[in-house]
């Protein structure tokens, strides 16, 4: 199964795709969709729209993990946020993938131990889960978290469901 993790933001929207074959995991790509401040909202939200569907076309994954919103202090900032969600909701729901969302401290526990890592441990533990992968930024690494996260909570229903399954 190819899986797509996503971790949305206006600034940088991080994006990381991983095959999975029963407990092997393997990086396929990883990257970043970054637009610029001095367009308006609309060209912003285009952008992520475009490159995310580019991305889901040349990849094909099975399925979609996002990282959930949270709000925070700042209303403009949670707004933004949502925002660029929405755009990575429609390019997701344009290819028809089923979509599953993680709190961020889900993520954190997933993939470090610890719900309130660093995204410093985040990126060190997924190179060591990934080592091919080529990550470069906090946002690429945290979407691959996001795929890591799915995977792992998918094999556990799987299991669960085989092991409900018996009489």
């Amino acid at each position: 199964m190819r899986l797509i993790g996503l971790d949305p933001s206006l600034v940088q929207t991080g994006w990381g795709i991983i095959d999975v074959q029963g407990r092997d995991l393997s990086f396929v790509a990883s990257g970043a969709i970054r637009t610029r401040a001095r367009d308006n909202m609309a060209e912003r939200l285009g952008v992520i729209d475009a490159e995310l569907g580019k991305v889901l076309a040349s990849h094909a994954p099975d399925e979609a993990a996002l990282e959930q919103v949270f709000g925070n202090r700042n209303p403009r900032s949670t707004l933004a946020l949502g925002q660029a969600r929405g755009a990575v909701l429609v390019a997701v729901a344009r290819c028809r993938l089923p979509l599953h969302e993680y709190a961020a401290t889900t993520v954190k526990q997933a993939v470090t131990g610890h719900g309130h890592a660093s995204k410093e441990q985040v990126a060190a533990l997924v190179r060591m889960q990934l080592p091919r992968s080529t990550a470069e930024t906090h946002d690429a690494s945290d979407a691959l978290a996001v795929a890591i996260c799915h995977a792992n909570h998918a094999r556990m229903q799987a299991h669960t469901a085989r092991v409900g399954g018996r009489s």
